[in-house]
């Protein structure tokens, strides 16, 4: 494994380079390819990209196809867990599925060693590789309460996060369990705070998301980056909105989709899933350069078919 530890050391350390790069990352294996990561700009050039890597994803799908035995019941695949640092039988079950019969990929292949899911070890896998961080970069994360925010937190010191707590109590402030109350929206750290954003499936959930947008670029410094992911619609350049706030009241234009939320058991309503003009809202708001990292690996366990992260330059 002396080889493959140190491809990963290097592969921390490797920067985004050109428009429509690609970087990928080799295990020490006869055959497969590790991870390869296209950063595309643009829908015009998301449609280039799924013409070239339309066999890929053949061969992806077909080997969930042969690792996915008949019947509904757990099982498990074998791959490399980024965050174990060594490889493991991934746990694969239907949770989360509601009911399609199918497995939710990205929700699941969790790891037995550290419990972290697909989305969750590719969200630090990808965060490594793109994000630059150092031991002393301040880092905001749009979540606090759950086990993301502790691993940033146990990882960098001088990461902050918080949650919505609505009227609890001001926001800025802290309820009496230590949780910070902030909205995306309207931010209380001063200008140029933070090196590093994050912000994990959270935007669709606010109405006013071109105001969030402009509050991530307000907050980070010169130089900063940003990461997140929302539900996206690749095949789509407008954004989806699915309800919105009208005088006060929600109005649904879709029917209503609700994603779960750490501090309810309701749920929290889904406003919108973006499409491609996001990207452009966001350059808008202030960032230089905003590229969809798409991905996926069997090596690695990001199965499911290509995934998407979303990477922001100020």
């Amino acid at each position: 494994m002396g080889n493959l530890d140190e491809l990963l050391r290097l592969a921390r350390k490797i920067k985004p380079a050109y428009k429509n790069d690609c970087l990928a990352l080799k295990l020490n294996k006869v055959k497969g390819s590790g991870m390869i990561i296209h950063r595309i700009h643009s829908q015009d050039e998301y449609i280039k990209h799924q013409l070239r890597n339309k066999l890929a994803i053949q061969e992806h799908e077909a080997y969930l196809k042969q690792h996915t035995p008949e019947g509904g019941n757990e099982f498990t695949i074998r791959g490399y867990s980024y965050t174990a640092g060594k490889q493991v039988e991934f746990l694969v079950d239907y949770q989360h599925s509601g009911n399609s019969g199918r497995v939710n990929w990205r929700e699941r292949v969790s790891c037995p060693e550290t419990y972290f899911n697909n989305r969750m070890r590719a969200t630090f896998h990808l965060f490594d590789i793109e994000m630059e961080a150092y031991p002393d970069s301040e880092i905001y994360i749009t979540e606090q309460i759950t086990p993301i925010y502790t691993y940033f937190k146990n990882k960098y010191s001088r990461t902050v996060g918080s949650e919505f707590l609505g009227g609890r109590c001001a926001f800025g402030s802290v309820d009496e369990n230590g949780i910070r109350n902030e909205t995306i929206t309207a931010l209380t750290f001063p200008d140029q705070t933070f090196d590093i954003l994050i912000s994990l499936d959270v935007l669709e959930h606010v109405p006013d998301y071109k105001s969030a947008f402009k509050e991530c670029a307000r907050v980070l410094r010169e130089g900063g980056k940003m990461m997140w992911s929302v539900p996206f619609a690749a095949g789509s350049f407008e954004n989806i909105v699915r309800a919105k706030v009208d005088n006060g009241e929600v109005v649904h234009i879709l029917p209503p989709e609700y994603h779960g939320d750490p501090l309810s058991s309701d749920g929290v309503l889904c406003f919108q899933h973006f499409g491609w003009e996001m990207l452009e809202q966001m350059r808008e708001a202030g960032f230089r350069d905003v590229y969809a990292l798409c991905f996926h690996s069997t090596e690695f366990g990001y199965l499911g078919g290509e995934q998407l992260m979303f990477v922001a330059n100020k």
